[in-house]
């Protein structure tokens, strides 16, 4: 979900997890951005609604 253009939603992230939006979050810092190396993007749209994107 990351990996597609646009990338994700927090609210679609959380629906496919079942996580609380720390858990994401920490998830996404920790374990993607830091373990894996990836380049995690975190944007906010125009109504409020935060998404995520890593570069492939």
């Amino acid at each position: 979900m990351l990996k597609r253009p646009g990338g994700a939603s927090a609210k679609d992230l959380l629906k496919a997890t079942g996580w609380q939006p720390y858990s994401l979050r920490g998830f996404l810092s920790g374990t993607v951005g830091k373990k894996m190396g990836l380049t995690v993007t975190s944007t906010k749209g125009e109504d409020g609604e935060r998404s995520y994107s890593v570069k492939a």
